[in-house]
């Protein structure tokens, strides 16, 4: 596939190596593409072929956009590329927001539902928010099989999303399809609990399993 990344930070440089490693054409849309700095940080991932450009020209050839933007300013930098660039694509949504006081930019209404309510003609599909970015793209790093999560209103695009987290590794068994976008609120609330899981065992590289009851 031809994907988008929105955003230059860990989470969005981690899952392009990722997918480009599985043979998708990947672009990294920036606010300031031709910042030589920025360039010389990405150096190594450019070299593999990822390339780096405005956040508007990331969007216009991607099948697949991917917003790897802080929270808070998600749903302004997608109002700045437009409604029209982004009918039609599939917007895998892993951000989540917070303040400087380690809560929720979004504490009632989900991010999620929030881009999807700004752009109807935009399949959102919230996903890998749950997770530290280096697990996003080695879920076998762990002791055992970990559980990662689905959440948008359009099966389609479920099912594209569902496609890019088994290139990046994650085994069918391991992705949970929660419902609809509204349902992202959990998986970004789950951040607070996140943060304290992290603090209490020294690491963020940890998963979390489902697990259902004896049948």
């Amino acid at each position: 596939m031809r994907i988008g990344l929105l955003g230059t930070g860990n989470v969005a440089r981690a899952l392009a190596a990722g997918w480009a490693r599985a043979g998708h054409g990947i672009v990294l849309g920036s606010r300031r593409p031709d910042d030589p700095e920025l360039r010389a940080e990405l150096k190594e991932l450019l070299a593999t072929g990822v390339r780096l450009e405005s956040s508007a020209s990331a969007a216009a050839d991607a099948e697949v956009l991917v917003n790897a933007t802080p929270g808070g300013a998600s749903v302004a930098l997608l109002t700045s590329i437009g409604a029209p660039a982004l009918a039609g694509k599939v917007l895998l949504d892993v951000a989540v927001g917070f303040q400087e006081d380690i809560t929720l930019t979004h504490p009632v209404v989900s991010l999620g539902e929030e881009i999807q309510q700004a752009f109807p003609d935009t399949p959102v599909v919230k996903t890998l928010c749950t997770i530290d970015r280096e697990l996003m793209v080695d879920p076998g790093s762990l002791e055992g099989p970990s559980t990662v999560f689905l959440s948008g209103d359009h099966a389609d695009a479920k099912r594209s999303v569902r496609t890019l987290l088994t290139d990046l590794g994650w085994p069918e068994e391991s992705i949970l399809d929660l419902g609809g976008i509204v349902t992202s609120r959990g998986q970004e609330h789950y951040a607070l609990l996140f943060v304290g899981i992290a603090e209490a065992i020294g690491s963020y590289g940890f998963g979390i399993r489902v697990v259902p009851p004896r049948r």
